[in-house]
């Protein structure tokens, strides 16, 4: 997916799917994609297990937003969230919504905002259902942003640990590698070749939980490259020193 930091984001953060710890990782992930003007967390704030989120939220100047638990087995963060999203739609002050949640509840809410002409990215562990995943149009899994360690201590001293061990990088499958070949033979010339950068923006399109991440690669051209399936090629552009990147199926 194109990259514009320019657009305004609404950043609205569902408290009980994501640990403290991933918040500052959660902002700067992203922030790769715009610039966040509201920066909402929902949850019960006066539970005792909300102890270590007080640095987190005034570091990332994130806004704590009170939603008591009125129904066991209820989650009321849900419906305030929700109510909020649609108040700052109509607000018409921002270009996009990221929604940080591995909650299937929100699915008819990103629908509803992508049919209002937002961006819509979601942040979420891999076990969020597929539903909520396909509204988006760029789904992010929580697994391979990197966790702050200490978030509760100085923010100073943090550290960031890797996000995704070997281990829990995901293998390609058969799918995958088929969804990239039908996705290059979508756009390819007469000669078979596909620029890399549309072949990208295409595979989202298609599936908003690609990312080169997921299978242990930080961008897409050393994934293809280590993928014997498909060809890579390097040409020349109108200015200097900078070439683009095409690929194709091996025959």
């Amino acid at each position: 997916m194109e990259i514009q930091k320019d657009i305004r984001l609404a950043v609205l953060i569902d408290a009980d799917n994501v640990p403290y710890s991933n918040v500052k990782g959660v902002m700067e992930e992203i922030a790769k994609y715009g610039t966040p003007t509201f920066k909402r967390i929902y949850g019960d704030w006066t539970k005792p297990t909300i102890s270590g989120w007080k640095n987190v939220l005034l570091e990332n100047a994130i806004t704590p937003i009170q939603q008591y638990s009125y129904t066991t087995g209820k989650n009321s963060s849900d419906s305030a969230l929700i109510i909020d999203a649609m108040d700052i739609l109509y607000s018409g002050k921002v270009d996009g919504f990221c929604i940080v949640s591995s909650d299937s509840d929100f699915t008819r809410l990103a629908t509803r905002l992508r049919e209002a002409g937002m961006k819509v990215f979601g942040i979420g562990q891999k076990k969020t259902p597929h539903p909520f995943m396909a509204a988006c149009d760029k789904f992010i899994y929580m697994e391979i942003i990197p966790v702050f360690e200490n978030a509760d201590a100085d923010p100073v001293k943090t550290k960031a640990s890797k996000p995704a061990p070997k281990a829990s990088v995901d293998k390609l499958n058969k799918e995958t590698l088929k969804l990239i070949a039908t996705t290059i033979d979508d756009l390819a010339d007469e000669n078979g070749w596909a620029f890399l950068g549309d072949v990208g923006n295409l595979l989202l399109k298609k599936q908003p939980n690609f990312d080169p991440r997921n299978y242990g690669f930080l961008k897409l051209t050393p994934l293809i490259k280590s993928l014997p399936q498909f060809e890579v090629d390097k040409k020349e552009t109108d200015k200097a020193g900078i070439k683009l990147v095409y690929i194709r199926n091996k025959v």
